[in-house]
């Protein structure tokens, strides 16, 4: 195997300097803007590597960033802000959220918002905004009971993180499938049956912990029609639909129902549209950039430094698939972003992956899995920090009670040791 050439490696050490410097010098982690700091980085590469003119350095970067799965994920991540954005503006996430609280009995509150937020996390690909919707609802039942806040807002974020891993239109699952390859309904197979286990036992956890603790929840009036665009997506999904039309027919189906009730008017409606697409534009940017850069580092040698390093102690296939793990859940800590540490980790993954003939499919899943154990455990992550300023307390207070993100680092680790799933046979 090359060595490679560590000194490849300086655009991301320049990087990780800037968000992470930023982020303890100004105390916040979201203050510096990511997409700056991989511009800077993308620079330092273009000026690396004497031996190359500076245009065949830019043709290395734009090949790189224009690579086929990039690009395909940067239309899914625009055909997924539409999609979350059109549902949201019509009442379904609000349908959503009242039509489960209908049906959840007052004595499991706590256990009914923990797999509320599975789904609606996984309806709409986003753990932010799951949090966003529940957690005003959470801190309302903590002031009826004796819960304590952080417990009910740590419980939404396990929820949360459930459908951020899982999601169809997630932008981890986007990023994570189409770094490896793999379509989306095997990874969400392979990904479901491991973490399955990690929400059944939080629920019952949460069931044990919060037992003769009952708060009454104002039940509000729903149209179950407005949910209707949530589930077909999922549904056409598994079903083997192709990504692309299950997001289109899921942003036809909601403009229609918004439509027809009224929520939309047809310039609101493709403004909301236009909007949800504009929501994307960073992370999109993102991925066309880290492409390009990762590009140019790998022509340098960097990622073959990069792939010497994690896998020369490696002896066995799962010795390779904790290399994956340890290596997306390392940069998701210095990048305080799941979809971000699976771009950087992404590439490196899929060459360690095809090295020890590991399922592309399992890949993908420990790629996502891990990368969201992390996130749900870092207090100056988006989603600890929503919660704790909707809540109004610190978020290091609800690590105590992270369970879901505990478990599934847990049962990830449980499914490489015992190694599940068996690869096809081609």
């Amino acid at each position: 195997m090359k060595r490679g050439n560590p000194w490849a490696l300086i655009p991301f050490l320049v990087f990780l300097i800037l968000f992470i410097g930023s982020g303890i010098i100004m105390g916040d982690f979201y203050a510096f803007p990511v997409i700056v700091a991989i511009a800077i980085a993308g620079a330092v590469a273009l000026a690396m590597n004497r031996k190359e003119t500076f245009a065949r350095k830019v043709d290395i970067f734009c090949q790189g960033a224009g690579n086929l799965n990039v690009m395909m994920m940067v239309v899914i991540f625009l055909l997924a802000g539409a999609f979350s954005a059109t549902a949201k503006g019509m009442g379904a996430v609000d349908a959503t959220v009242n039509f489960a609280l209908s049906f959840v009995p007052q004595n499991l509150l706590i256990v009914g918002l923990f797999i509320i937020a599975c789904f609606i996390s996984l309806a709409m690909g986003t753990s932010v905004g799951t949090i966003a919707a529940l957690a005003p609802i959470g801190v309302g039942i903590s002031e009826q009971t004796e819960l304590s806040v952080a417990f009910v807002t740590a419980a939404i974020i396990g929820g949360a993180m459930f459908g951020d891993n899982l999601s169809f239109i997630s932008d981890t699952t986007i990023t994570a499938v189409r770094s490896q390859g793999v379509k989306m309904k095997d990874k969400f197979k392979v990904n479901f049956w491991i973490v399955l286990p990690a929400a059944i036992v939080t629920s019952i956890v949460l069931g044990i912990m919060t037992i003769g603790e009952t708060a009454q929840v104002d039940h509000v009036s729903y149209n179950w029609i407005k949910i209707l665009p949530y589930i077909s997506v999922i549904v056409f999904a598994l079903a083997g639909m192709n990504v692309f039309l299950v997001l289109a027919l899921g942003i036809v189906f909601s403009g229609v129902i918004g439509l027809v009730d009224g929520s939309y008017q047809v310039m609101t409606l493709f403004q909301t549209i236009g909007d949800g697409i504009a929501g994307m534009y960073e992370i999109a940017f993102l991925a066309i950039l880290i492409a390009g850069m990762v590009a140019i580092i790998k022509h340098n040698g960097g990622i073959d430094f990069l792939l010497h390093l994690s896998t020369r102690k490696i002896k066995s296939q799962k010795g390779a698939e904790f290399s994956v793990a340890g290596l997306v859940g390392l940069t998701n800590l210095s990048t305080a972003n799941n979809t971000i540490s699976i771009l950087i980790a992404g590439p490196l993954a899929k060459n360690i992956s095809d090295k020890y003939g590991i399922d592309p499919r399992k890949t993908a899943s420990i790629l996502d899995i891990f990368s969201c154990t992390i996130q749900g455990l870092i207090p100056y992550g988006a989603q600890l920090l929503t919660a704790a300023s909707i809540a109004g307390i610190s978020p290091v207070s609800i690590l105590q009670y992270s369970f879901y993100p505990i478990l599934i680092g847990i049962c990830g680790s449980i499914a490489i040791l015992l190694g599940y799933p068996r690869k096809k046979k081609d």
